[in-house]
């Protein structure tokens, strides 16, 4: 997950993957360098965080929780 620590959609989808256990990778795009341009290029040129990159290459932008949920288990990640 792309975003950064001002982001209230960032840290609402943190503690969503984190109730449900879910294992992930946060990176900051204003501490990584590059990380912005590789946030905006998974969101299809978009500026908008969070940026969730999936095991199985689906990209959400700014997901609600219910469609963040939906998505892991989907994935088999949660069960529903």
């Amino acid at each position: 997950m792309y975003g950064a620590d001002w982001c209230s959609d960032c840290r609402r989808s943190k503690v969503l993957l984190d109730r449900l256990d879910v294992e992930y990778d946060y990176i900051d795009i204003e501490r990584v360098d590059g990380a912005a341009d590789a946030a905006q290029q998974a969101a299809n040129g978009r500026m908008n965080i969070p940026v969730v990159v999936f095991p199985d290459g689906a990209v959400q932008i700014e997901p609600t929780d219910p469609q963040l949920s939906g998505k892991l288990g989907e994935l088999g990640l949660v069960s529903a």
